[in-house]
């Protein structure tokens, strides 16, 4: 007679519908590997649709940015590989200018939809099976989200999924995340996009662009040094806070 008390179907289903985005999700995911599409991300796939995708970006001078950026966003949302690639036909399809706009706009939509689905579906029930843990992590790491972020963001230190993944279980904000994502990839997307707006001078001439230029020293070192910079605020608080 005592049992009405305990019945817990409310919260099984609350539960249930905090996890339609993160198998939504994976079922996008599942599709577009089972599709096989991954496999144009290549420079081969590249140079043999060069001319049909420079067509179809000069007589579509609006559609074609908004379907490459709807490509992209889904793209890193699922953790294709090859996203490379797309930067590289971004500054080959719409210039530098252009191209970067779209590649940053699109990976920050892509990158903020994971950030939402596993902070959604995920971040509350790892926190609590983690306990104090965690939320001493998150304490330290939301005290500094922006300036830890853009450190991240600029220098390829971790795989671009895993930065989508962490902050959304440390209690970071989408406006921080989001922000600190545009701006954090920003310098590297500028670089590649650059690049790829030469790539019609070098597939004419049957070659090949460098894809790992981004570790080169002239490049990586002011990668490095803006990552310095955005830790700045961070031992300044430090140096503030130390004993007399």
């Amino acid at each position: 007679m005592t049992v009405e008390p305990r019945y817990t179907a409310p919260p099984t289903r609350f539960g249930w519908r905090r996890l339609v985005p993160l198998v939504a999700l994976l079922a996008a995911a599942v599709a577009v590997f089972a599709s096989g599409a991954y496999r144009y991300l290549t420079f081969d796939e590249l140079a043999r649709h060069y001319d049909t995708l420079q067509a179809f970006a000069a007589a579509r001078p609006v559609a074609a940015p908004l379907a490459f950026g709807a490509v992209y966003a889904l793209a890193v949302a699922v953790s294709v590989p090859g996203a490379t690639i797309l930067t590289l036909t971004a500054g080959l399809l719409f210039g530098l200018v252009l191209g970067v706009a779209v590649v940053v706009t699109a990976a920050t939509v892509g990158a903020s939809l994971v950030f939402l689905v596993a902070k959604t579906s995920l971040g509350e029930p790892l926190r609590r099976r983690a306990g104090g843990r965690v939320a001493r992590m998150e304490q330290g790491f939301r005290e500094d989200a922006l300036s830890y972020l853009l450190v991240l963001r600029l220098v390829p230190l971790f795989p671009f999924w895993l930065v989508n993944l962490v902050p959304a279980f440390l209690g970071v904000s989408l406006a921080t995340y989001a922000l600190a994502t545009f701006l954090g990839i920003l310098p590297g997307t500028a670089v590649y996009v650059a690049v790829g707006n030469g790539v019609g001078a070098v597939l004419d001439a049957g070659g090949r662009p460098d894809l790992g230029l981004i570790f080169r020293p002239e490049i990586l070192g002011p990668l490095v040094g803006l990552a310095l910079l955005a830790l700045v605020p961070v031992a300044y608080k430090r140096w503030r806070r130390r004993p007399a």
